[in-house]
């Protein structure tokens, strides 16, 4: 092998960075090649934060300029440890170097030229609930009437706006592919939206979405200054590469397009983020736009056993679209992964907390412990299994499960049907309707408390005798729905209910008041599937009711306050790692998702639970239950995911769990 040593000074012989010492041969490969593209696909694991930071320090050594190296990262955290890395290592100063997340340097540059775009350069950044409440005090100034009708919140149509700019598309594609829902007022929306952008300009505020927008167009319409930077930056480093978007692709090209020493680093195995607007492609036609780049991979892992990326290895080899590789490991032989089917949720849940109660007994730490899986709802019976057994957990893709917005509204109308005297519940219901603020609410509700029958006179709509500022809509919902509450309610059928709820006005709701309606959607049909357990409202009730009451601090144990087992989405866990993980759920229907291939995005399903796997360092367990209850269609024999189908059985040892 090739000798790197580069010498602070020749007559000493001292050398500056042992780079033979520090790195591997494929790191030491890229950090040590010449000038010109270099594409560096990291796989899981393999030290791509230590190649960017040498090849930092390596440029340092020859000599070139702090200030002409720009290097991008995702967050501001990833740049301050690279740039601290590289201190360490040169022991120089390194704010001179151009680092930071896209935003930020897209912050810098306007700084300087943000007249070219219609803004003054000491012009405000907003932070997203800044941009939510602009876009409100534009939807106030329009003459589109709210009272009238539903229409969307300004948080939804920040995300639509947010999408239009990071995938370069005009707003009314965005509405037909994300929320075709929207349709019928897509020009509405459009005119909120350009609204919006001049409300911006006036108060001389740009949102986040703007930093990269207007940096885009300053460089595309301004040859002076795209020559300018292009010629600043000898040598541009793009970190997590496959996650960017169209837009923040285009910058990278108009910035190197001179000396085109651009390397990005990243692994197309583990582009996931597709809605978001991560553009997949980005990553793999960098060599078609850049012809001359040279392409390296890090294969060499240093998390997982060969157990582990035997399996990893074999699931991604099914996606077509990728660059080979093949993750090996530096570690001993270890445990087997294990597939462990269940008879039903509940069983799964089961298993799952009494191995962690099992592992922790052995020796490792709750929070060397997590928990995966492919969407929050999936969590729901885990989190109370896990509340009954007293092991404390934190929850990383969001709120506990009965304590999302979305369930508190459904679970009031079943509360006031139990306790017709919950004033929490009342108002909170009374304030998911139109033109009903907190002081409706409470008039509504001290008038409804002095009556023996408070439904009475909302199914005869008598109501509207008393409040006559209530829509008639509103007051025709609430005739059907408690009508049809009250019949249910003496059926015992807290599933039903929750079903009626939904039907009779609060899947609009969701619709034009979140963003992610459909994830919030299927939260509430498990919610459904698990009331079918209960003999009555009341216990079904007073269970939830348990479940939201504890919270993690509660039931920590003194002796081990700061260990919790770790609940996340496989999104939030992308880049960590746990000794042990859980991948729950890995049933066909539920992972990969059946949306997603509905929309031809069975490849990034697998790279999804390319990535939950790869997560674990030491061992694996991969659970699905066989058979479940759905309300719809009664109960269901789940068959394990195709993601398990495809391995070999020399991937994995099946465990019987009936003991559990």
């Amino acid at each position: 092998m090739k000798k790197y040593t580069l010498y602070r000074d020749v007559s000493s012989k001292i050398p500056l960075v042992e780079y033979e010492k520090e790195l591997n041969e494929e790191q030491l490969n890229v950090v040590m090649c010449e000038n010109g593209p270099i594409l560096v696909i990291a796989g899981a694991g393999s030290g791509k934060t230590r190649v960017v930071t040498y090849r930092v320090a390596r440029f340092l050594e020859q000599g070139v300029s702090p200030n002409s190296i720009l290097l991008l990262t995702f967050t501001n955290k990833a740049a301050r440890e690279m740039l601290h890395r590289v201190e360490h290592l040169m022991k120089i100063d390194t704010r001179y170097i151009w680092g930071g997340t896209f935003h930020h340097i897209g912050n810098m540059v306007l700084r300087q030229h943000s007249e070219l775009v219609g803004f003054k350069r000491n012009f405000t950044i907003l932070d997203n609930e800044d941009a939510k409440d602009l876009i409100e005090v534009v939807l106030k100034e329009s003459k589109i009437d709210r009272k009238a009708r539903r229409f969307p919140k300004g948080a939804i149509l920040k995300e639509l706006f947010s999408y239009a700019i990071n995938t370069m598309n005009d707003i009314q594609y965005c509405i037909k592919e994300k929320t075709p829902y929207f349709f019928d007022i897509i020009d509405e929306i459009s005119e909120i939206e350009k609204h919006y952008t001049a409300k911006k300009m006036t108060t001389n505020a740009m949102d986040f979405d703007d930093l990269l927008y207007y940096w885009h167009k300053i460089l595309l319409e301004h040859e002076e200054l795209r020559r300018f930077y292009a010629t600043t930056f000898s040598h541009i480093l793009v970190d997590e590469y496959q996650d960017t978007n169209k837009i923040q692709a285009e910058i990278v090209d108009f910035m190197g397009f001179i000396h085109r020493n651009v390397m990005v680093v990243g692994d197309d195995a583990q582009s996931i983020y597709s809605f978001r607007g991560a553009n997949f492609q980005n990553i793999l036609d960098f060599p078609k736009n850049y012809q001359e780049a040279k392409i390296f991979k890090l294969e060499t892992n240093y998390r997982s056993t060969p157990e582990i990326l035997g399996l990893a290895n074999h699931s991604i080899a099914q996606n077509r679209k990728q660059f080979k590789k093949v993750l090996k490991s530096i570690k001993k032989s270890g445990i087997t992964p294990v597939v462990a089917p269940s008879r039903d949720v509940m069983q799964q849940a089961e298993f799952v907390a009494q191995r962690v109660l099992e592992i922790r007994d052995e020796g490792i730490p709750l929070n060397h412990i997590a928990i995966l899986y492919r969407a929050h709802y999936h969590c729901m019976e885990l989190q109370m299994e896990l509340t009954r057994r007293d092991i404390p957990f934190e929850i990383r893709s969001g709120l506990r499960f009965f304590e999302q917005a979305h369930i508190k509204d459904v679970v009031s109308f079943l509360r006031v049907m139990v306790n017709p005297n919950d004033e929490i519940s009342w108002k909170r219901m009374f304030k998911l309707f139109p033109r009903i603020g907190k002081r409706t609410a409470e008039h509504i509700y001290e008038y409804i408390k002095t009556l023996s029958d408070p439904f009475d006179v909302l199914i005869s709509k008598k109501i509207a005798d008393k409040f006559k500022n209530i829509q008639k809509e509103s007051i025709e919902v609430w005739s059907k729905l408690f009508s049809e509450l009250s019949t249910l309610h003496a059926q015992e059928a807290p599933a039903d209910m929750i079903s009626a709820v939904l039907k009779h006005g609060y899947t609009e709701y969701l619709k034009y008041n979140y963003a992610n309606y459909e994830s919030r959607l299927e939260d509430i049909g498990q919610l459904m599937n698990f009331s079918t357990q209960y003999q009555s409202l009341e216990a079904f009730l007073s269970e939830l009711s348990l479940m939201s009451g504890i919270s993690g601090e509660e039931i920590v144990t003194a002796d081990r306050e700061d260990e919790r087992v770790i609940l996340s989405t496989i999104h939030q866990a992308k880049g960590l790692e746990w000794k042990i993980v859980f991948l729950i759920w890995c049933a066909e229907g539920r992972f990969p998702n059946p949306k997603a291939i509905e929309e031809g995005g069975l490849e990034e399903e697998r790279r999804l639970f390319y990535v939950a796997t790869t997560r674990a360092m030491d061992e694996l367990y991969l659970c699905y239950p066989m058979l479940i209850f759905d309300k719809q269609v009664g109960h269901v024999i789940l068959k394990p995911s195709r993601f398990i189908t495809e391995l070999k059985s020399i991937h994995y040892e099946e465990w019987q769990i009936s003991d559990y």
